[in-house]
């Protein structure tokens, strides 16, 4: 019998460290990308002797496929998928692959915001305990390589819905769910309850031995929980006590009380500053306590954490003027919880791919605190048709030199310039990273 055929569509990281699990495996592995695959993408590749193709998707072999691993970019929509789909081949994400091939403890972190610092900080706290710990999904290396030539013994794995929207047998031992507002609704049908759904496959497998951290708070995220009656143990965090949590904020103290004990520590301390922060503070805290890591050293951890780069990073003050990279701010909750940490004057720069944004959610924030807007995208019509009449000074630009140079020339004394697109960044920039690092330049320019 022939080996069984597996297609990986997409080959960024993720495609790539499937298709090197894959034929690490003993799998007949064929790799398929329609755009063109970076240079250190196909050296992986060939050293390896797995077969691939660029800039285009030959359907006699893609369809030929036992199972496809789909990178998480792809929509159900386009035309391969399409096909993929009427065939009924099963299609799987890196994620779901890569658990097949490991029995290491998975800490899972997903949310319409914060799931980038909450992996980060939790992935740093057991690196600092001195635990064996690998970063992986959105952030890190794919999980599928690092299982293939570089195992640990945990994971640390930042999930997006797409990501969990193809994953099936998958286990989370501990998941975490930060929030969950409107994001990706183009994706998603423009229904909600797809979106959330979605989200809440991250309990797929788990039992009473598993953790389920959650922000209680969170409307949705409480009304799903009484739904669902996850069989997960669970621990609950909010902002302040409320019967059955598991981490709060009191008396200026960071509570955390779990199965394996007490931990609290200053809320000064920490090195995350702003509610938002303390969300994400508590979530990898409690996480720290269901693995059972000494308060030290979580202690430890949570204040000397550095922060996630284009996530409200403080660039430079100029002439009484701070200015904050928030690149990473691709829907309109990340922007809320930006506007909210600010305690100026604003001069606030949106705008890019808009992926089916309700600004409604920032309309009285906008109103009370920000002194002008800069549009910087290449179509900023919709932004326009519902913030023109709610901010006096309303400026469009096609180039982030153009966007700092004139919230120079917007920004008072003591006021904050503040890039916090709500969209995606595709239509002027390469991704978020990029449009981040154009506008630390462009500030250091100044």
């Amino acid at each position: 019998m022939m080996n069984k055929l597996i297609v990986i569509l997409g080959a960024g990281e993720s495609g790539t460290g499937a298709a090197v699990l894959a034929k690490a495996r003993g799998f007949e592995v064929f790799v398929s990308d329609a755009s063109a695959i970076k240079p250190k993408y196909k050296e992986m590749l060939d050293t390896r002797g797995i077969r691939w193709e660029e800039g285009v998707h030959t359907e006699s072999e893609i369809l030929s496929a036992d199972e496809i691993i789909k990178s998480p970019g792809i929509p159900d929509t386009s035309p391969i998928m399409t096909k993929v789909i009427k065939k009924n081949i099963h299609v799987i994400s890196e994620i779901e692959f890569a658990g097949r091939h490991t029995n290491s403890r998975m800490i899972c972190i997903t949310g319409s915001n914060g799931k980038t610092t909450t992996t980060m900080l939790t992935y740093h706290i057991l690196k600092e305990a001195g635990l064996d710990a690998g970063l992986a999904g959105n952030v890190g290396n794919s999980l599928a390589l690092q299982v293939a030539e570089a195992p640990h013994a945990w994971y640390v794995i930042e999930l997006s819905s797409f990501q969990l929207d193809n994953m099936y047998d998958f286990k989370a031992h501990i998941a975490i769910l930060l929030n969950i507002t409107s994001d990706h609704m183009d994706r998603y049908d423009h229904k909600m309850q797809n979106y959330i759904d979605s989200k809440f496959r991250i309990l797929r497998n788990q039992t009473k031995e598993d953790a389920f951290i959650f922000w209680n708070d969170d409307p949705i995220i409480a009304d799903e929980v009484k739904k669902r009656l996850p069989a997960a143990t669970c621990y609950p965090f909010a902002e302040t006590f409320k019967e059955g949590v598991s981490g709060y904020a009191k008396d200026k103290k960071v509570i955390i009380d779990t199965i394996n004990g007490l931990f609290t520590m200053e809320q000064d301390l920490l090195a995350l500053t702003g509610t938002h922060n303390l969300y994400n503070s508590l979530a990898s805290g409690i996480a720290a306590k269901v693995v059972d890591i000494h308060n030290d050293s979580i202690r430890e951890s949570l204040s000397d954490f550095a922060g996630v780069e284009h996530r409200l990073e403080k660039v430079l003050r100029i002439r009484g003027v701070d200015y904050i990279n928030d690149s990473k701010a691709t829907n309109v909750n990340s922007c809320w919880y930006a506007l909210k940490s600010v305690n100026t004057r604003i001069v606030l720069i949106l705008g890019g791919t808009d992926k089916g944004n309700d600004y409604t959610e920032i309309e009285e924030l906008v109103k009370q605190k920000v002194r002008a807007l800069i549009f910087l995208g290449v179509n900023n019509t919709k932004l326009h048709k519902f913030f023109d009449g709610k901010v006096t000074i309303i400026e469009d630009v096609l180039s982030m030199e153009e966007a700092v140079s004139k919230a120079y020339r917007l920004a008072e004394k003591c006021d904050t310039v503040l890039l916090s697109p709500c969209c995606a960044s595709f239509d002027l920039f390469a991704n978020y990273e990029d449009r981040g690092t154009q506008f630390k330049k462009c500030v250091y320019n100044l």
